[in-house]
């Protein structure tokens, strides 16, 4: 079975050959700086990206471009370090990412979305992109509502709560600090704010419970997420 690679570590005569193909190309988004609570590290996206597409591209034969580590994250910006950009610039980083690699004859593309405020710019590309490009991307919404009913057991939650922290524990357990994981943000609505009556009222930035995680649930979120990535991709493949 052949697998697949990351287009940064070939020369470009290796790309074209591999382009020869018109393999799917993967695109990693996943955000380096965008707050994740007290017990998890700003690049959590990007970890979450990166990991998802390496392990894709062992049983895929795709070609995974570098990670794209900023895009539209506006529900974070009053915690510090966290990195937003305009909804039109991270929607056109996607396109002319897209558009770019199909000047050599790609036509099939599938990013690796980490997160929901996103959703919204990336299915604006799709009606950006020149015909004849197929487009897909992870839904995070659509692929967790395929878990176990029984799986998670939080109240509320969206943001560094039980689901993201339990899969972070899976994959990158050295860089989650379960000693500072604190249960926030159950007032409001809207944004994440540290001010009391703008938003989704949240001190640590964390959107629901995360000391309910656990690495053995998030075994369970990371295979689902990588079945579901996978048959989206396999689906794409069908087009060509």
């Amino acid at each position: 079975m052949k697998t697949g690679v990351k287009l940064e570590t070939l020369s470009w005569i290796e790309a074209e050959q591999w382009f020869a193909d018109n393999p799917i190309v993967v695109i990693p988004l996943g955000a380096a700086a965008k707050e994740h609570g007290p017990h998890l590290p700003l690049n959590n996206d990007a970890i979450i990206a990166t990991w998802l597409s390496e392990q894709i591209m062992q049983c895929l034969a795709v070609v995974v471009a570098p990670l794209i580590n900023s895009s539209f994250y506006p529900a974070f910006v009053e915690y510090p370090g966290s990195i937003s950009l305009r909804y039109e610039t991270a929607r056109d980083v996607i396109v002319d990412t897209c558009t770019s690699l199909a000047s050599f004859g790609l036509s099939r593309f599938y990013v690796i979305n980490t997160g929901l405020s996103t959703l919204r710019p990336l299915a604006e590309v799709k009606t950006l992109l020149p015909a004849g490009i197929s487009f897909g991307y992870l839904n995070l919404d659509a692929a967790l509502e395929r878990l176990p009913d029984d799986l998670l057991t939080q109240r509320f939650g969206s943001h560094a709560d039980e689901h993201e922290t339990s899969l972070m524990l899976y994959i990158a357990p050295e860089v989650v600090d379960m000693s500072q994981a604190v249960d926030d943000g159950a007032e409001g609505e809207g944004r994440l704010t540290r001010s009391r009556g703008q938003g989704l009222w949240s001190a640590s930035g964390v959107f629901g419970q995360p000391t309910l995680a656990s690495a053995s649930k998030g075994k369970v979120i990371a295979e689902g997420l990588l079945r579901h990535a996978c048959a989206q991709i396999e689906s794409l493949d069908e087009q060509a």
